[in-house]
């Protein structure tokens, strides 16, 4: 019988749970909150509701698997924490958040001091991923990855696609890293070109059309592009939707690791900046632009 821990039931921990118990994985679950544990054991046969870590361990069988699906940061540190002091030597404990591939690869140092064994999954799927499958990038020794693929298996599209060992600890985090700042170019280009073509009034262009018409047989046809024809359908203006674009860590570590590479990616590095300007922050330097044009030129600035 196959059985795991999977603790962090959010939009994605909640979903994965879900696919794992519907391939008749038994899921041990745990969630900060105790009512979303409970709802989702309803929902799903193959779910057990465990309030506390420890009553989730006690659930399992030697050797377990306890997967994290916490925000990356204090969150998951946390976690690690107070795990790694109730875990047994021969445990896995794998961390499947959006986290630092140094951070992955220091924890696995730390717990292998324990006798504890450690794997970073990079997880990509989103909301879709109940019904499509996730995309997982695998870091971690090969006895390791070799015990987690048959829950690698249930999670990816099929058993032979969509999961990948993609090298030693810290490898998994660190190829989803990378993952989110290309598919942070995707969004930008893919933004300023409908951008372009809604700003061209006079040729009274059907936005949702063209979205529509490139995802077939176009070179740019692709996920984002089939999400983008759906919500233009709906709406071609956009105009209740504030101008403001949130960034994960992820994209500002890949510009990051470019830099310390002398890798240049100016691409994915433009369009973390881009959504950096939509949040305010670069308000004070058009501020700037302004005052100087109006010291130099005369010209007038706008109150």
């Amino acid at each position: 019988m196959l059985e795991i821990g999977l603790y962090g039931l959010g939009r994605m921990g909640g979903n994965m749970a879900r696919r794992l118990a519907r391939a008749g994985i038994q899921v041990r679950a745990l969630n900060r909150s105790f009512e979303v544990t409970q709802k989702l054991a309803a929902e799903e046969s193959n779910v057990t509701p465990c309030k506390t870590a420890a009553e989730m361990l006690q659930n399992l069988s030697a050797p377990r698997i306890v997967w994290l699906m916490l925000p990356a940061g204090e969150a998951t540190e946390a976690a690690i924490d107070e795990l790694s002091g109730l875990l047994q030597p021969g445990d896995l404990l794998v961390d499947g958040a959006n986290g630092f591939y140094q951070e992955a690869m220091r924890r696995a140092e730390l717990l292998a001091g324990k006798g504890l064994n450690f794997a970073d999954v990079g997880v990509s799927g989103g909301v879709w991923g109940l019904a499509n499958g996730y995309c997982l990038m695998a870091g971690g020794s090969a006895s390791d990855i070799a015990r987690l693929k048959p829950y690698l298996q249930a999670l990816a599209p099929t058993p032979e696609t969509g999961w990948l060992h993609a090298g030693p600890a810290g490898a998994g985090h660190f190829t989803k890293m990378v993952h989110n700042g290309i598919e942070y170019g995707m969004m930008q280009a893919l933004a300023e070109g409908f951008a372009l073509m809604s700003a061209k009034q006079e040729f009274e262009l059907d936005i949702a059309a063209i979205a529509e018409l490139w995802r077939h047989s176009s070179v740019v046809r692709s996920w984002l592009l089939d999400l983008s024809a759906d919500f233009l359908k709906n709406d071609q203006k956009l105009e209740g939707i504030a101008p403001v674009v949130a960034d994960s860590g992820e994209g500002r570590w890949t510009a990051l690791e470019s830099i310390n590479l002398g890798v240049p990616t100016p691409v994915m590095t433009l369009a973390l900046m881009s959504r950096f300007a939509s949040q305010g922050k670069g308000d004070f330097a058009n501020q700037m632009l302004a005052m100087m044009r109006q010291g130099f030129g005369g010209h007038a600035v706008q109150k």
